[in-house]
């Protein structure tokens, strides 16, 4: 993220009670035997004889046409048993069978809601090979069964303001409907709160109501230097680690330090390192030596380093802001104002876009795409609202296969693009995978999640898939954090 963040007042919170009726409302139904044991719904018999109503005696006749019933009720439920047995050994998947396939990490064909497993390779470039392949066929068999909203939830980052998790969120961890969580420095009273926090927000994912109980996304910005919202390493800066005496070895143990330290709080995911190669001193990525150089091959060794260590430690890495934001002036910052960048093609290829290209060949997990507008590439839309940045460039030319995230979604380079719902649909359609609601406050992720509900359920067959594939590869990289 950029060094601002913005904020959205107004949004109004989930009801409180909503974890008290949100069950009924979504779908669940009473189990049989409660329902049976309401009142009103009491044996007939008993019901008699306790009224001291005699029962009533049958015929011959009535004996034979009752006896004729029984053995037709019994041809048909026979037949009906036979059919049933002849699917269930023709693949069809039964709840028991949906059950056994998330056990065994095979691939599910059919839901109750619909969804199915699909192709996570959708979208990328043939032949590209997902940093989190250990975790698709966890992904596949846990994918038919969610609903739409809870399909939608795998792709919302929330946030949320002081010290304790809201009520509300912890209701929508345990009903399935949350990727994941970022921390900032107002969310973390010491590392021993955080740990606690961060157990609390697991426990809650592994509540029995929720379908997926894979771990959750908990991150935060781990740069090092002024950028550190966690009192542990990297302590140097990134420029600090670039003009060190042994720059290789530093960026090494700089990123092992800082992913044996989030590991060990609870928190699996760094959106560090920064890839952008600044151009001048001072200006918008080196104010705060957040850059490791000005020179693209040492960014790209150093940044492939560091997150090559840091994910050694079961911490996924997170290369940002592509294509880059190393050629921003100091005031162009995306977080508070739209930010154009008036670079060639071959500038943004040559320099801006080369760090990543390792990033891909070491198997770095997440990329973050840039708020800024890069008219070589897209005339119209800032990065993280192209499909020609996203799926052109990152995807297709770079190959890059892992989890796309968004930077905060609140940031003042979208007002043009609406609120909330607007920016997150739009995100989604370019290729973004993770939205990240950053405004420290849980109503916003709640916008973002039935935005994509609403677009998911009225989308097209093809649209349907991208959605999924998506989804699957969030769920691919959280198998790969326990």
């Amino acid at each position: 993220m950029g060094s601002h963040r913005a904020f959205r007042p107004g949004i109004e919170l989930a009801r409180a009670n909503s974890a008290r009726h949100g069950a009924q409302r979504d779908g669940y139904a009473p189990y049989a035997d409660e329902y049976a044991r309401r009142p009103g719904r009491t044996n007939t018999a008993r019901t008699r004889a306790r009224r001291g109503i005699s029962p009533v005696r049958p015929t011959k006749k009535l004996l034979i046409l009752i006896t004729g019933v029984v053995v037709a009720v019994a041809g048909v439920v026979a037949f009906a048993a036979s059919a049933a047995a002849r699917r269930s050994a023709s693949g069809h998947v039964t709840s028991a069978t949906t059950a056994s396939h998330a056990r065994s990490g095979t691939h599910a064909t059919k839901s109750l809601h619909g969804i199915t497993a699909v192709s996570a390779g959708i979208g990328l470039r043939p032949g590209a090979i997902s940093p989190s392949a250990a975790g698709v066929a966890a992904a596949r068999a846990v994918l038919p069964a969610l609903d739409a909203y809870q399909l939608a939830g795998q792709r919302v980052i929330y946030s949320y303001k002081g010290l304790t998790p809201p009520a509300n969120l912890l209701w929508a961890i345990r009903h399935g409907r949350v990727a994941g969580v970022i921390f900032f420095t107002d969310n973390v009273g010491s590392s021993a709160h955080i740990t606690a926090v961060a157990k609390e927000l697991q426990q809650a994912n592994a509540a029995k109501t929720n379908p997926v109980r894979l771990p959750l996304l908990l991150m935060t910005d781990q740069e090092g230097g002024v950028v550190r919202r966690l009192n542990g390493p990297p302590v140097p800066s990134a420029k600090q680690i670039g003009a060190s005496a042994h720059p290789r070895q530093e960026a090494t143990k700089e990123g092992a330090a800082a992913g044996a330290f989030m590991h060990g709080l609870g928190v699996n995911v760094d959106l560090a390192p920064v890839l952008d190669v600044y151009r001048t001193p001072g200006n918008f990525i080196d104010e705060f030596g957040r850059s490791f150089s000005n020179d693209p091959a040492k960014v790209a060794k150093l940044g492939s380093l560091f997150a090559t260590a840091m994910q050694g430690k079961s911490v996924a890495a997170t290369v940002k802001h592509f294509p880059g934001l190393g050629a921003a002036t100091r005031t162009q910052n995306t977080d508070e104002r739209p930010v154009t960048l008036n670079l060639t093609l071959s500038q943004i290829r040559s320099v801006d876009e080369l760090p990543y290209a390792s990033a891909v060949a070491a198997k770095v997990k997440l990329a973050m795409v840039s708020w800024a507008r890069y008219p070589a590439l897209d005339e119209k839309f800032p990065a993280g609202l192209s499909s020609a940045i996203v799926q052109g460039e990152l995807r297709k030319r770079l190959g890059f296969a892992g989890v796309t995230i968004t930077d905060a979604l609140e940031a003042g380079a979208l007002k043009n693009f609406g609120g909330t719902a607007s920016r997150a649909t739009l995100a989604a359609k370019a290729g973004m995978d993770l939205l990240l609601c950053a405004s420290e406050n849980y109503g916003q992720g709640v916008t973002a999640l039935k935005a994509l509900r609403t677009d998911y359920l009225g989308s097209s067959a093809t649209a349907r898939a991208s959605f999924k594939a998506a989804a699957e590869r969030i769920l691919a990289l959280r198998a790969t954090l326990g």
